[in-house]
């Protein structure tokens, strides 16, 4: 599948990161070569955890994080954060159209904030919603598992959906990435490349599988996935 040969990102979801020491952690993962910070916003209504709000991307940017901000709200309204995360310093901000009441003015909100805009489908939500506002996008998040929670696994019919955004995406002739979120590892990133997508969320796949005793615990987890995707960046 084309990617209009972007480069391939990786966005390590602070979720699985220690939260004692999240500057400390955040640095490091970056400084082993990824390239987006994910965060996930839950707010124990839309779905069932509660995590983090807009006051911990602000002490990142404090903190000197300079990364791109990769914001995912889980959370239903919408409108409110939105505001107050591109007030904190978020460079992207994705949602849940039916998380929304009028998803077409949330995503106005997010440009004319600043930010790029992106909505995101649960495991069974068509993709329908897309071909309404694809003008206002700049990416696309497939969840291939039900939010809510880390460490699940990767639900493979959402390959099948990848496939379908992509032709999408090329369709419409427009620069808009697709991202994928939830159960990817080192041992399924190309065929999750192969479907389609250009920028991978992974939390525990990256924070967990190290050792905090390592000052450089993420290089080599993140190296093994570099290599994994270097034949689609060819």
């Amino acid at each position: 599948m084309s990617n209009n040969n972007k480069k391939y990102l990786i966005a390590p979801s602070i979720l699985s990161a220690d939260f004692a020491r999240l500057g400390e952690e955040v640095e490091k993962v970056l400084a082993s070569g990824t390239d987006w910070v994910h965060f996930d916003v839950m707010d124990n209504h839309y779905v069932p955890n509660l995590t983090i709000g807009p006051m911990v991307c602000a002490a990142l940017r404090k903190y000197g994080v300079t990364a791109p901000i990769d914001v995912h709200l889980m959370v239903k309204p919408v409108d409110r954060l939105v505001g107050d995360f591109i007030e904190a310093g978020a460079t992207n901000i994705t949602f849940h159209p039916e998380a929304s009441e009028h998803p077409d003015r949330t995503l106005q909100a997010i440009r004319a904030g600043g930010c790029q805009a992106g909505l995101v489908f649960n495991p069974a939500t068509p993709l329908n919603w897309m071909d309404h506002v694809m003008d206002k996008l700049d990416l696309v998040l497939l969840m291939s598992v039900n939010p809510g929670f880390g460490g699940q696994k990767f639900i493979p019919q959402t390959l099948n959906k990848l496939r379908e955004a992509r032709q999408k995406i090329e369709a419409s002739g427009r620069n808009i990435r697709l991202q994928v979120d939830g159960g990817v590892g080192v041992h399924n990133l190309a065929e999750i490349a192969e479907a389609g997508a250009d920028t991978f969320v992974a939390g525990s796949a990256i924070f967990g599988a190290a050792q905090a005793t390592d000052p450089h615990r993420y290089d080599s987890i993140v190296k093994a996935m570099r290599e994994q995707l270097a034949p689609f960046e060819k």
